[in-house]
């Protein structure tokens, strides 16, 4: 099993989770299991099976009880093994069936992220062409050619580490589509990424690229693999974004000397200003990682959910294998996070960093205890 993603379903009462399944003899293929509690679920259930290799899934679901569409569940994925080709699939009862995957038409790529706007509109920002979308407006009978929310410029993330630029969305309460992906056009000479973000009211038409002030532009930090989560009690000019997002402090490292944190920023205006970010975990050195085909790998995309006005990141950290064994794992601030009004509020184009996030800062040895992330997991089982 590989890339799960989850969505709740109101309009039928459950949860449902997406992932790609990898059998012998028949290929990969695209799952989905349901539960009406969170704890116990039923067999899962084919969403698309080929006998090629289908990546990178993510699931959404129609929670507008005004909405024409309320109750339609959609699955988004790439047929890899076939020029990337961008495919759909659409429920209507739960997750119990799907319908048959359709070809998106000219959308060629990965990481797509459907989300369901109040009208019954499906978004889908995903990597192609850049960073583009597409859009369904009858219930994902049929989905429209994609539209480029915006080129990409990158900057090759140090230490072997394994990072595609992959867009992060969410939705605001109104239908607002927020969109976040790593760019450096804002770095003199692209020599470090920041996170920056477009937003779309019908997905068709975006906003001009606005880079998130996490750093000042002449820093060393570079930021990667981000996260948004939206509120989706706020909308428009009050709307409460929570990012987070791994980084770099020193963006020209190597395998040896790069040491891998974790950061979180938030906004209340809709990403107009932000509130001074910080620092929920660093010094974790990328030995520590498994490797693979494509490099070091942390993990290809992270989700940021708001629940009761608190931002839930899920990121992951390591410490240096033992026993011939990694000791990775997933962690959530417990608290949660999303502050208001207790820091500088910093503009796009502003002059604050991190605390702590310059290359002149050491990292610590292990993960941080701020806001109870785990110092030290404990020994890894059999």
């Amino acid at each position: 099993m590989s890339d799960p993603s989850v969505a709740y379903d109101a309009a039928h009462g459950r949860w449902l989770i997406a992932t790609i399944a990898i059998t012998d003899g028949i290929g990969v293929g695209v799952l989905s299991s349901g539960s009406s509690d969170a704890l116990h679920w039923d067999n899962p259930v084919n969403v698309h099976q080929t006998n090629g290799f289908d990546d990178k899934d993510w699931i959404a679901c129609d929670n507008t009880s005004s909405s024409p569409f309320y109750g339609h569940c959609y699955v988004e994925w790439d047929a890899a093994g076939n020029a990337g080709q961008v495919q759909m699939s659409t429920s209507t009862d739960g997750g119990q069936t799907w319908g048959a995957a359709v070809n998106v038409p000219n959308a060629f790529g990965l990481g797509g992220q459907p989300v369901v706007q109040p009208n019954g509109t499906v978004v889908v920002p995903f990597t192609g062409n850049g960073i583009q979308a597409f859009t369904s407006t009858d219930g994902g009978k049929s989905w429209k050619n994609p539209v480029t929310v915006a080129n990409i410029s990158d900057h090759g993330v140090g230490g072997g580490l394994r990072t595609p630029t992959l867009p992060s969305a969410e939705i605001d309460g109104a239908g607002t589509v927020y969109v976040v992906w790593p760019d450096c056009r804002f770095r003199s000479g692209c020599s470090s990424n920041d996170i920056v973000m477009s937003t779309s009211s019908d997905g068709r038409t975006w906003s001009a690229v606005a880079r998130i002030p996490i750093d000042p532009t002449n820093s060393t930090v570079d930021h990667f693999i981000p996260g948004i989560g939206v509120d989706p009690a706020t909308s428009g000019s009050t709307a409460h974004l929570g990012l987070s997002f791994y980084f770099y402090p020193v963006s020209n490292c190597s395998g040896s000397t790069c040491k891998l944190g974790v950061g979180f920023i938030s906004s209340h205006n809709g990403g107009s200003t932000w509130v001074q970010g910080k620092i929920l975990g660093q010094g974790m050195s990328t030995s520590w990682l498994p490797n693979t085909s494509g490099g070091l790998m942390v993990g290809d995309y992270i989700s940021t959910s708001i629940v009761n006005g608190k931002a839930f990141g899920v990121v992951a950290g390591a410490l240096p294998p033992a026993g011939g064994k990694f000791r990775e794992s997933m962690y959530t601030p417990t608290i949660g996070l999303l502050e208001e009004g207790t820091g500088p509020e910093l503009s796009s184009a502003g002059d604050k960093a991190i605390p702590g996030a310059k290359s002149d800062h050491p990292p610590s040895a292990y993960w941080d205890q701020e806001h109870k992330l785990p110092k030290k997991p404990g020994p890894p089982k059999d």
